[in-house]
Parts: C-alpha cells; structure tokens; sequence
C-alpha cells in the first residue's frame, strides 16, 4: 500500500490558473461549470503535432520478408470477400495520426464518437471494427451575440478557424461561416468521462462560456453505462453593463464519418439502409426552459442547390439568432442525391442580463440496435434491454440525457472523489488513471443484450411534456432526420448494486472490445491479461462474463484448417483445452482466433493467464456460483499445458519461436515470463482447487509447483535479476522488463510471493536501474529488453520498444514490493512522454515513434490502483500459505488421480453453497 507520507510535494500538477485567469474560475464556481483541479488540459491553439511512425529496421525486414508476402496475400484474400483482414500494415488512414483527441463521447458498447480538443468531432466507430478518423467538420457548435443597442456584436464556430477555404468565394458550405475564434484565451479540460471547454472572453471578451460535456460511464451502473448519448451544458456568463442576447448552435451532419455522408438516399424519414449495414439514427437536441428558446433547422446543404444551404443557415442566424417556430411542424426532406451532404441544426436562445449567468443544455443520441458482423451473426446492444430495438430511439435517449444528466455527474463525482482528493498520489497519475478509461468507449466496444430485447419503450406511445421544459430536437437517421416538439420522461433507474453471488445471474449481456484500432480482433485474451483490472474493479459483471465466454472456448474445438502466416504451415484454428488468443473479428463468439500469424495453440502463456485471471476474479468477488462454472475449463487449461513440460521437471518450455504475447521475440528452452506465470496459475489453481473442494487437483498443482520452483530459480536467477531464458542466444540474458508478470497476479490475488523478497526486489530494481533509468533518464517508461551492460535489446521490433501498459503492469508489480517511489517514477515516463492522449498506443521507441494508436494494454495503469487499493475479500483473506494446507497424498508423484472424487468435492461444495453455475460438470475435463 502506499505509504502516507510519499508524496509530499504535487508533481506534475497542472492548476487550472496557468490556464484561466482567476476571475473566470471563480464565476464559474457553481454547478460544475468550473473544470476540476485535476484535469489533462491544452489551449485550442495548441499546435496537434503530426505523430511519427513506427518503421522496422533493415535487419528486421529481411527476416520478415516471407511473413510479409504471406500477409499481403492473406489482406488481399479477405478484401476479395468484402472483409477487412484483422491485421492489416499495408493500408494506411487517409488522415495523418495527429495529437488532437479528445474525451469521446457516449456510454460503452454502443458505437462511439471522439471529440478533439480543438472541438471537431472525429473518430467514428459506429460500425463494429470500422474506424473513420477524419473529423466531419459540419459538426459543430457556434454562437451568435447580441447586445442592447445593436453596437456589439459577435458570430463565430466555437473552434479554431483552421478549416480549408474559409471565405472561399462563392461558397454555399461551411467555409462562409465565420471561423473567428483564436483560441488563445479558449481551453480545454479533460477528466473522463467529462470534458470542459473554457472561451475566456472569447469570441466576445465580456462573456465569460463554460462548455461541459457529460458522457454516461458510471462504474457498477450497467444499465446508464451502455447508452449512446452526450450531454454539452454550456454556463454564459455576461461581464458586461449590457444585456446580452446569446443564441448557441448545434449543427450536425448526416454521417457516420467518413464519406458516408455522400453515398445519397440520405433523408429525414423513413431512413434508409447503406451498403448493407443496419439503419443508423442521431438526434440532437436542446433543453427549452422558460429563459431558453428552442428552434430547429431539419436540412440544410452544403452545395449550391439545396434548399437551404449552410451559409443562408448561417445568415439567418446572423441576423435572427433563431428559425422559425414552424420548422417543427415541417415534414421529411427529399433523399438526397449522391454526394449531396444532409445538415440539421438547432439552436438555443437566451437572454442573459448584466453580471448574470445562463444555462443551456444539448443533447447528442445515436441509435443503431442491431450490430451485423461480416460473416452473418447479427446481435441487438445492449441498451435495446431499456429502449427497445426500433432505430428511433434516438429521441427518447436525447431528451433522457438532458433529464438525467445532473444524476449521472454526482455518480462520476462520488466515484472519482476519493482519488482526486487523495493527496498521497501524484497529480499526473490522477488525471492519467480516469483518462485511460477512454479506450473502453473509444476502443471500438460491443455490448450486446444476450436476451430477447425487452420492448420497453413503445415508439408510438403518446409524448408529453416534461416539468422542466420542453426538450427540442432534430431527429436524424445515417440517413435520416425528423422533427420533434416534446419527449416523454421515463425515468430510468440506476443499477448501483454490487457484484455478489446473490446476483450474478443477474444477466448483463455480453461485451467485446478490440485489441485495438489497427487490430481488430476481439477481446485479445494475452492483452485483456493486462487491461481487465480496469473492467473488474469498475464493471466487474462484465469481467465475469468475459472470462465465462472463454472457459466455454476452452472446451471447445473447432476443426476448420488455418494457415499460420509466420511459418506458412497449416493448423485447426481452435484446439481443445487451448485459451484462444481472441474471440474471433467476423464472427466473434462463433469463429474465434482471428489471429493467425502464430499457431497460438502452442503458445506458453494464454492457458496460464486464463487461470491468473478467473483466480484473481474469484477471490476479489468471493463468488462460488462463477468459481464453480469455470473450474472445468481451469483444469482443462492446466492439464493442456503438460504437453509442454518435456523433460518432466513440473517446468514449461518454450518452443525456439515468439510462442507469447511477445510474438515478434523468440524465447528458447525456460524463460522468465512464461515461467513465472506457469508457476503463478500452479499456486492459483491449487488455492481455487482447495476452496472448490477438489483436493486432488490441488495436490496435483502442488506437486508441480514444488519440481517447479526450484528448477525455475536455478536455471534463470543469476544474482540480480532473472534471465530472459535458459537458452545461449545474445539475447538469453537480457533484462526484460516484464520478467515478474506472474509474481504480479500471485501479489494482486492475496497469494504467498513465487520468490522471497530479496529477489523480487533486486529485479525490480534491476529493471527500474536499466530498463527505465537508462532509456532518456528514465522519461520514458520501461524498454521491454535490456542487455545487462547497458544497451537497450535490439534483437526484434518489441524487445526495443517500450510498451506502455507493460510499463503500468511493472509500476503496479512494484507497488505491491513496497517499491511505491520507483513505481511511480517508471510509470510517470509514460505521462511525460505525453503526445498520446485519448489514444494511447501498443508502444513507441526510444526516440518516439509509436506504434498501434489506440490499444487496449494500457487500460493496465488500473493494475497500479488495484494494487493500492485491494478489495477487502483479498486484503482479509487468510495469510495461511495455500502451499502448507495442501497435504500430499504418499502416492502423488505429479500426476493426478482420475478427477472423479475432486468432482463430487466441487459438487458438494457448490451444493452448500446453492449457487450452480450452468455448464458445472457438462464437459469431460
């Protein structure tokens, strides 16, 4: 734990006053308006810089070259059947990767949207596993000023007048808008899931505008959590001797990034349907009170030709600040044609008196209840459990936003507080903790309803109108947009219960989410080793049931041959008793292991993360219902890994190629980070065997661990730290930086150490002394190889890269060593190297090129709060070494009696416990 007196000065602090005068803090203070004192934060005139590359060497290409061939024909296969391959190097994004993301926006699992820091709206990732980066600049707010006596008055997108052709003559589109913000005097404020925009004076210095974006992710709230909608509350605030009439803009195109917006048939209703995928629909809306007016545009165009164009919109809200009250009443536009953009707009209108405060609240909604993967399987998400499956939910999740809004914050405050005003930690580590969370709406999520969807709501129900006002929008599918005048309060309920055996049957449906952007594979199991400490301390249900859905795999098998692209050889794409290395890309659940570089089946150190993962689950949760219906698949991957122990030493081998995580890093004969987890699973499946009832699989477990240890020790420590591996490579005894991954689960799970103190700390210190220290004064994270004179492990592509959630799983390893200064010294170098916001990537060199923008591995940074912060059912468990309760039966000599008499001890146990789980004993083990 982290001791009280660490951190006694704030490092890395960012106060909001070297960003926003003083004055402005302080009219702000009230509702939330003002940003937090903890936040990420950027001028919106801040320069984005272009990010560099990662490019392999000469060296490395050569010995890639057969990989290469094979790969490139592999894409060009899967594009041929209208399927894009899951790891794809050779197409690159149109849009150059630059540092300008943002906080993103909606709940998990139901599509998501980025919003940059400058304001622009980018990243669309409605459709599973497809990405459109590129910001659609129409959408957009802006605001409109006028002050009593007509001598004072301003117009402006509130973003950075950066767009290409502004005042481009004869222009009917979006560059004739007034692009007159600066952004000097504007900042931005990040502390997921919220977000604050701050225009000090900007574009009119006697108004003072607090933008504040509000995003539904509510930890234990899974129902709240899975909603596709954003609340922006924008606070003004008048300075000046004048009245002011402020009428903000909320401008929206009919897009789904990308160029989606041109393939035609775009209309208001009845949507339409394009290239296959399912109807998509957006609403926004604002809240009208009685000081707020709301009034809408349904469509306007971007080209000569439309009825009304975007710069007659944007005179017209010149000159009136609003549209007219009939536009509600206005029926669906005509399709449109192809390469015709489809715009809505609306508009919110206050007055707001001399040194007095306005508020004004908008909505945005997407609704796309039906998820279709390319190989057929189609799916409702989950949020159709609440709001039913018609397309036209849209409006009803815009205006719940707007009424729920205020109840999500104080759930968000009350989680955060306690982090936030912990004054033990340092302030980077705060702010870099809650904004890491980004990826599990960002990181292309799937969240699905595993039921039939309830219909709760009735889309022809009767609207009415709401205490509190009146909340005007316009409705829009992927290729529609319709008018509304009142929504209806339905008042949904928060899920705020904690995980127990008396609920986990509770159904919570299924989740997915990509390895990453560029690999679009889901729930990578070697990865989510590193990232699920995110899900289990904030969703842990979710957590469950991913790891159920990879027990079930494990007793599967699934014939279907598969070429491996690194050796060219061929193979069954899943083995039975083998982890699979994901959850499948086209038809996930169905068609797993969609990585095919590797025969993952081989691989050393899936099986063993599988059962360091539901260990760690079971104790955290102390649920015997889940404990009991993974325990088949437990020992199914526990028995798998015997074929790998050859010369019958209780020890795993390596098999002389990257058979891991590291799969560019080739590892001969014993190696460090598949050793060390194999001895880990051993000590956790023995203690989860004891609590089951199965004592004869635990003796089994303690059996090996005993041969094991004791091999291990000798074959790897050398004095200091532990070798890479026991082979005679150049590379056999570097410094990896990931050597104690499974000493980190054996910590994290209240298990007795794998080593005695000294020997974890002395790698730890290894590791910290060259692997961080010696790479750019330790600003940088923790290279993943390191020679022990000096010289960073060039051997591949990986082992001299730095990898950023490998450098948070150290941090954490080194937290629970009591090594908490050097901890948080390693991981700062992740913060300090700090271009990467909202879309932390796999890794980057030492002299900074990345590599795999947006990537799951660094969700992993919540390994370091679990590990300072451990639940209670692990803190409180007994300190009995699992070992010494194990008794050895005279006969065991490593291998296990016939698992009949462990099964009715699992039976009898889950009998008094009166929580069966539903594949208990199906499966011959």
């Amino acid at each position: 734990m982290v001791s009280g007196n660490l951190f006694h000065c704030r490092k890395n602090s960012w106060p909001p006053e070297e960003y926003l005068s003083r004055t402005a803090l302080q009219l702000f203070d009230f509702d939330s308006a003002a940003p937090p004192e903890q936040a990420w934060r950027r001028r919106l005139n801040s320069h984005a810089n272009i990010l560099k590359e990662f490019s392999v060497t000469f060296t490395e290409a050569i010995k890639m070259v057969r990989l290469g061939i094979r790969l490139w024909s592999y894409v060009r296969e899967e594009a041929s059947h209208g399927r894009k391959a899951p790891i794809d190097p050779f197409t690159r994004e149109s849009c150059k990767p630059s540092a300008s993301q943002g906080v993103p926006l909606g709940g998990m699992g139901s599509g998501s949207i980025s919003r940059g820091f400058r304001g622009e709206f980018r990243q669309f990732q409605i459709v599973p596993g497809l990405c459109e980066g590129s910001p659609v600049m129409a959408n957009q707010f802006s605001i409109f000023i006028s002050r009593d006596g007509g001598h004072k008055n301003y117009a402006s997108v509130l973003a950075p007048g950066q767009h290409e052709g502004i005042r481009k003559v004869g222009d009917q589109g979006i560059s004739s808008w007034d692009w007159n913000l600066n952004g000097q005097h504007s900042t931005y404020h990040a502390l997921f899931p919220r977000a604050w925009t701050i225009y000090d004076g900007e574009p009119d210095p006697e108004l003072k505008i607090s933008c504040r974006q509000i995003s539904p992710f509510i930890p234990h709230n899974y129902k709240d959590s899975s909603l596709p909608t954003s609340v922006f509350v924008y606070t003004l605030v008048n300075t000046g001797k004048e009245r002011a009439k402020v009428s903000l803009l909320f401008t929206w195109a009919n897009s789904i990034g990308g160029v989606s917006h041109l393939s035609g048939d775009h209309v208001n209703e009845p949507f339409m349907t394009a290239k296959g995928n399912p109807p998509v629909t957006f609403a926004v809306a604002a809240c009208e009170t009685q000081n707020v007016n709301v009034t809408v545009l349904p469509c306007f165009g971007l080209s000569e030709g439309s009825g009304t164009t975007a710069k007659e919109m944007w005179s017209k809200m010149v000159k009136e600040g609003q549209f007219p009250q009939e536009n509600f009443n206005s029926g669906p536009c005509m399709p449109s044609a192809p390469g015709e953009t489809l715009c809505a707009a609306v508009s919110a209108s206050a007055w707001v008196e001399p040194h007095g405060k306005c508020t004004v609240a908008f909505s945005l909604a997407w609704s796309s209840p039906k998820i279709k993967f390319s190989k057929g399987s189609s799916y409702h998400r989950r949020y159709t459990k609440f709001y039913g499956t018609s397309e036209l939910a849209a409006k009803e999740l815009a205006h719940d936003a707007l009424t729920n809004y205020k109840r999500w914050e104080e759930d968000i405050e009350k989680w955060q507080s306690p982090i936030l005003n912990d004054v033990r930690l340092p302030e980077w580590y705060k702010f870099t903790l809650f904004n890491e969370l980004y990826f599990l709406v960002a990181g292309g999520t799937v969240w699905i309803d595993s039921s039939s969807p309830a219909n709760i709501r009735n889309n022809q129900q009767q609207l009415t109108n709401v205490e509190a006002g009146d909340c005007r929008a316009v409705n829009k599918h992927a290729t529609t947009k319709s008018c509304y005048s009142t929504a209806a309060n339905f008042g949904l309920e928060t899920d705020r219960k904690e995980y127990s055996c008396n609920d986990y049957d509770e159904d919570v449906g299924r989740f997915l989410y990509l390895e990453g952007v560029e690999y679009i594979m889901w729930c990578t199991y070697d990865v989510h080793f590193y990232a699920s400490f995110a899900l289990l301390e904030l969703f842990p249900k979710i957590e469950l049931s991913i790891q159920k859905d990879f027990a079930k795999a494990i007793l599967s098998e699934d014939g279907r041959k598969v070429k491996f692209l690194a050796e060219g050889n061929w193979g069954i794409r899943k083995v039975r008793g083998a982890v699979p290395h994901d959850l499948g890309t086209h038809d996930p659940w169905s068609e797993m292991n969609a990585y095919n570089i590797h025969d993952t089946s081989k691989w050393k150190d899936l099986n063993p993360k599988f059962v360091l993962q539901v260990y760690r689950d079971f104790s955290a949760t102390g649920d015997m219902a889940f404990g009991v219906d993974v325990w088949p698949s437990v020992r199914a991957a526990m028995e798998y890994m015997e074929q790998f122990d050859r010369d019958n030493d209780g020890l795993i081998e390596n098999d002389g190629f990257p058979d891991q995580t590291y799969d560019a890093w080739t590892v001969h004969g014993v190696s460090a980070y598949c050793g060390c987890l194999w001895l880990a699973a051993l000590q956790a499946a023995a203690a989860m065997a004891l609590q089951l009832g199965d004592k004869d699989f635990a003796e089994w477990c303690k059996t090996k661990y005993l041969k094991a240890k004791p091999v291990f020790e000798s074959m790897l420590w050398n004095g200091s730290y532990f070798n890479y591996d026991s082979g005679s490579s150049n590379n056999s005894k570097s410094i990896q930086a990931d050597q104690l991954a499974g000493q980190w689960y054996t910590a994290s799970s209240g298990l007795p150490s794998l080593f005695d103190d000294f020997k974890i700390k002395s790698a730890l210190q290894k590791i910290y002394d060259f692997n961080v220290m010696k790479v750019k004064g330790g600003r940088m994270g923790a290279v993943n190889g390191m020679h022990p004179n000096g010289k960073v492990d060039e051997t591949c592509m990986q082992s001299r890269e730095i990898w950023t959630g490998v450098t948070y799983g150290v941090a954490a390893t080194m937290i629970l060593a009591g090594m908490e200064e050097q901890a948080f010294a390693t991981a700062e170098g992740i913060f300090t190297a700090g271009w990467y916001w909202f879309q932390t990537p796999e890794g980057w060199t030492i002299d900074g090129h990345f590599r795999s923008l947006i990537y799951m591995r660094p969700l992993s940074i919540w390994g370091m709060q679990w590990a300072l912060s451990m639940p209670k059912a692990i803190l409180e468990a007994p300190k009995i070494n699992v070992m010494d309760r194990i008794h050895l039966s005279p006969n065991t000599n490593g291998l296990r009696k016939s698992h009949t008499h462990g099964e009715t001890g699992v039976r009898k146990i889950a009998t008094k416990a009166k929580c069966f789980g539903n594949s208990v004993f199906n499966c011959s083990c």
